[in-house]
């Protein structure tokens, strides 16, 4: 066997475990908001497959073994755990392909400086930020109904109580309740985060302590996004005034937090390489994504805390190996 050919292997084997520790994400997702999660999936990962074998029609490269190495895949998965559920399938197939055409513009799998589930996620959410804020309030459609509300023709409106917003944007917007009034009152609340979002996030915590059993990567990423986001939250929070910006637990099990932190930052090509940038690289994602959720425009944050410290990834690799280099005898 080739070193290429091994290389190709360990992705492939690499992607496959990704995929299944998403499983129970997905399971969740699924009971949680039903079949648009598996629609959108569906869409993600058709989208992602055929622009990935037409850009590499386009750079006339081998279909295989690029387009069978689950990357796409991966990217399309990640896509649909992020998106909302029910949304209208173009922004499901828009997201899918610029975040594989923004994979490929810089070469492809192994060179892209950028998380690709990400910059497709930032795209829709800065282009199409109406349609991103439309969330389904729990157990939302049957199979029918969802498509009728994906791809736009349903034959009655849909109803306003369908949609909720999230625990994230209603602490976001609030001005005068205390946090104990939000849990009490507002039904997109459940007992520590978001309802319903507090089994997600606990779902891809066990998908993602299967990749770390299974030495898919390290656990410093992981652990420098959660310490850090749970450290910066715990200093800023105040109890549970009108004013307050939420709990570290809820912060950790709301949005996308673990996602981001197993699934997104651990991603080997557009994340830091050496364990002390790793590190860094989890521990500046988790104080962004804070600082975007509590004083940024967006309500969650993940994405653009991803994006900017992937651009942050050589000067973090320079300064821990300078600092290396200065304590080395």
């Amino acid at each position: 066997m080739s070193p290429l050919e091994s290389v190709d292997e360990r992705l492939q084997q690499a992607m496959k475990l990704v995929l299944l520790a998403t499983v129970p994400g997905l399971l969740v997702l699924f009971w949680l908001y039903g079949w648009g999660v598996l629609i959108n999936l569906i869409l993600a990962s058709v989208a992602a497959l055929a622009v990935e074998a037409a850009v590499l029609q386009l750079r006339k490269r081998p279909l295989q073994p690029t387009l069978i190495d689950g990357s796409a895949l991966v990217s399309a998965t990640l896509l649909t755990v992020a998106l909302p559920p029910y949304c209208p399938w173009w922004l499901t197939v828009s997201a899918a392909a610029f975040a594989l055409s923004g994979k490929h513009v810089y070469g492809g799998v192994g060179k892209n400086p950028f998380n690709p589930a990400m910059l497709g996620f930032a795209f829709v959410l800065v282009a199409f930020p109406q349609q991103m804020t439309l969330w389904p309030s729990s157990h939302g459609m049957d199979l029918l109904g969802g498509l009728q509300q994906v791809f736009g023709f349903s034959l009655s409106q849909t109803p306003d109580a369908w949609v909720q917003a999230t625990a994230l944007d209603s602490l976001r917007i609030n001005k005068s309740l205390t946090m104990d009034e939000l849990f009490a009152g507002n039904p997109a609340f459940g007992h520590f985060g978001g309802r319903g979002v507090e089994w997600v996030n606990l779902a891809f915590l066990a998908g993602g302590a299967f990749l770390l059993q299974r030495r898919v990567f390290s656990w410093h990423a992981p652990v420098g996004m959660l310490a850090s986001l749970f450290i910066i939250s715990l200093l800023c929070w105040n109890g549970s005034g009108s004013d307050s910006h939420g709990s570290p637990l809820f912060h950790l099990l709301t949005g996308a937090t673990m996602l981001g932190a197993f699934f997104i930052v651990t991603e080997p090509v557009s994340g830091a390489k050496s364990p002390g940038a790793r590190l860094l690289f989890g521990a500046g994602t988790g104080l962004l994504t804070y600082l975007i959720r509590t004083w940024g425009g967006y309500p969650d944050g993940v994405a653009f805390a991803v994006l900017l410290m992937n651009l942050c990834v050589p000067a973090l690799e320079r300064f821990v190996a300078s600092r290396q280099e200065h304590v080395a005898p």
